[in-house]
């Protein structure tokens, strides 16, 4: 006998998807009160419309609609310029992952929560009727790495459970030899000044 589940279209999937998250997200903030004036606050990040968007790189993309700029959270991806290498062998490991992205979430509607505003963007974690988590599911595949907690913004323990499943498989990445996002960045962003100063007499 087939479920009622297996039936439905993918955008009834998502949206049913998005419905089942709010509620247990309004469950537990619904006990979030303020103990010295006895006010309730929701702590409920801010769900977002099913969207329809264009990638711009392995974790950003944007509203087709609106054009706001969304980035997914917890995780970093190789620069879209960046390579990795297996054996002797290099690869644009940056554009990978935005295929990876792509793939993803063509034709699909994306369901975001906005977990704040970062640099003009929304920094979200986002589901599609494929993907219960689209960050968590490029971790298993290799095509991204979790960002390192700090002691204001813990690591999300599934994505660091996720990239250990990937290494261990030896999945995307973790089968070749790489630098890690932000420190290629980093790098890149110091060789301009570096190559001025030495033509400077």
């Amino acid at each position: 006998m087939i479920s009622a589940r297996a039936t439905m279209r993918p955008r009834d999937r998502l949206l049913a998807l998005v419905f089942s998250t709010a509620v247990i997200t309004h469950s537990a903030a619904a006990q979030s009160v303020d103990r010295d004036s006895g006010i309730y606050a929701p702590r409920t990040p801010l769900q977002s419309p099913p969207l329809r968007v264009e990638v711009i790189d392995g974790t950003r993309f944007r509203d087709i609609e609106t054009g706001d700029a969304y980035r997914l959270y917890g995780i970093e991806t190789c620069a879209p310029a960046q390579t990795a290498r297996l054996g002797r062998q290099p690869w644009p490991c940056g554009t990978m992952a935005t295929a990876w992205l792509v793939t993803a979430t063509l034709n699909a509607w994306l369901a975001c929560r906005t977990l704040r505003e970062e640099s003009g963007e929304h920094l979200v974690r986002c589901a599609t009727a494929g993907h219960q988590d689209l960050a968590a599911d490029m971790l298993r595949a290799g095509v991204a790495v979790a960002v390192p907690g700090t002691d204001r913004e813990p690591a999300i323990r599934a994505y660091i459970q996720a990239e250990q499943d990937a290494r261990k498989a030896y999945r995307g990445l973790w089968s070749s030899t790489f630098q890690m996002p932000w420190e290629w960045r980093a790098s890149r962003a110091v060789m301009p000044s570096v190559a001025h100063g030495e033509a400077t007499p």
